[in-house]
């Protein structure tokens, strides 16, 4: 049987920026309950009262508290910004698994350049700098490119081995990027590196948002 509390939750999970409000006990229960109601009582068929959306609010709170415990790790790290880099998303195909090869020939590494290949089922993606994207086209000439995206940076954190076995590192640095407004292109990550590609117009912000959360550990 279908009840408040099971539309409740279903809801809020559907609705993930409630949920963080409401674990921290910042959330106004009655409001939330208006604004839901409408959606409940369709489901339901039939007219609730406020006062039980609100009862099925606060008993789910206490899960989300739960779910919502502060992660437990050290965030300190240097922040490495690169800007100027380019991404460019390609059909998976025999033919382009043996040009990928040949694309570590032309970067730099020693100047610090950047060339992240990463694979999908269906996908690959190729994220360098700008300045590599005409010899990367030309290499690539032929392939079916699905998607070319310009004016990107990269954002980069460096931890510790801890982060690969510490659960919610990558979701709380996402969370914070995300309720600033801030698209990801990509995520990149190894042992001990977190990069994550956003648009140049979110440079500034995005790093200040990876600062702040940094210089918490540092206090």
């Amino acid at each position: 049987m279908v009840t408040i509390s099971h539309i409740v939750q279903k809801l809020v999970d559907d609705k993930i920026f409630i949920q963080e409000p409401m674990s921290k006990g910042i959330v106004s229960y009655g409001s939330l309950a208006e604004q839901l109601k409408p959606e409940i009582e369709e489901e339901l068929g039939k007219k609730v009262k406020t006062h039980a959306i609100v009862m099925a609010l606060r008993r789910y709170t206490d899960d989300l508290k739960e779910k919502h415990k502060e992660v437990n790790f050290d965030y300190s790290s240097e922040i490495i910004l690169k800007t100027d880099i380019c991404d460019i998303a390609l059909l998976r195909s025999s033919s382009l698994l043996k040009k990928l090869k040949s694309l570590y020939d032309i970067v730099d590494f020693e100047k610090g350049d950047i060339l992240d290949i990463i694979h999908g089922g269906h996908e690959v993606s190729v994220v360098t700098n700008e300045r590599y994207r005409e010899k990367l086209l030309s290499i690539l000439k032929g392939e079916k490119i699905l998607n070319l995206e310009q004016n990107l940076i990269c954002l980069t954190l460096t931890y510790s081995k801890n982060y690969l076995y510490t659960p919610g590192v990558i979701y709380n640095v996402v969370r914070n990027l995300a309720w600033e407004n801030i698209n990801i292109f990509e995520i990149v990550s190894t042992n001990t590196e977190l990069t994550f590609i956003l648009h140049k117009k979110d440079a500034v912000k995005g790093y200040k948002v990876l600062e702040k959360l940094v210089a918490k550990n540092k206090i």
